[in-house]
């Protein structure tokens, strides 16, 4: 999983509450359970006027002009700023490696459900709630100036605006620890691989039928 460290991106704005994850990806694509791929199909209904269906050529069907991804000034986008209860509806984790997939690192909103909150962090994806009046203040910001960027900082739990204001915002100290590290569930288990190697080598010497 990649480090989550510092990092400085171009925000989007989906100003839109209750964002469930059949929105962010459709059902129709949850064929795969490989991590890359859903790029193309994140907020598919939206997205393009017609109806997606895996293995399609992307690049040949019509934009929305009206969504926000597709607007020229948000393309390369790195920060999604939402709306109420993003990520609310079905547990499905294919909608955290879609976003993760399109290229956003983090999510910035006022209240996430919990399943698809927990499932980013074990994804690389920092989402980050911040109150109410200060995303309202960021959709202003966003809406008003081309090209606006934040800078967020995990280490120092910081996402800092252009015009030098700081918002700080909470973490849990162990998924903060993951995201600087790196470290999915696998990644945390082989970090005792040596241990894991010395059992099981321990074990075919004690209980060499289980080997047989």
């Amino acid at each position: 999983m990649q480090q989550f460290t510092q990092f400085d991106g171009l925000v989007a704005p989906l100003d839109r509450a209750n964002v469930d994850t059949d929105a962010i990806i459709p059902k129709q694509f949850l064929k795969s359970i490989k991590r890359s791929g859903f790029g193309p199909n994140l907020f598919d209904e939206w997205r393009y006027l017609d109806v997606g269906q895996p293995g399609r050529d992307n690049s040949q069907r019509p934009l929305n002009p009206d969504f926000v991804l597709n607007q020229a000034r948000f393309r390369g986008a790195q920060i999604l700023l939402t709306r109420d209860n993003f990520g609310c509806g079905s547990s499905r984790e294919h909608a955290p490696w879609a976003l993760e997939d399109y290229g956003f690192r983090a999510i910035v909103g006022s209240t996430f459900a919990d399943i698809f909150f927990n499932n980013c962090f074990k994804n690389g994806l920092l989402p980050i709630k911040l109150p109410a009046a200060e995303i309202d203040a960021l959709f202003a910001l966003v809406t008003e100036q081309t090209g606006y960027r934040l800078r967020i900082d995990l280490a120092a739990q910081t996402v800092a605006r252009p015009d030098g204001r700081t918002i700080g915002f909470d973490v849990d100290p162990f998924r903060k620890y993951c995201l600087l590290n790196g470290f999915d569930d696998i990644g945390l288990t082989l970090r005792h691989a040596d241990k894991i190697g010395d059992f099981e080598a321990r074990r075919r010497i004690e209980q060499p039928w289980l080997f047989s």
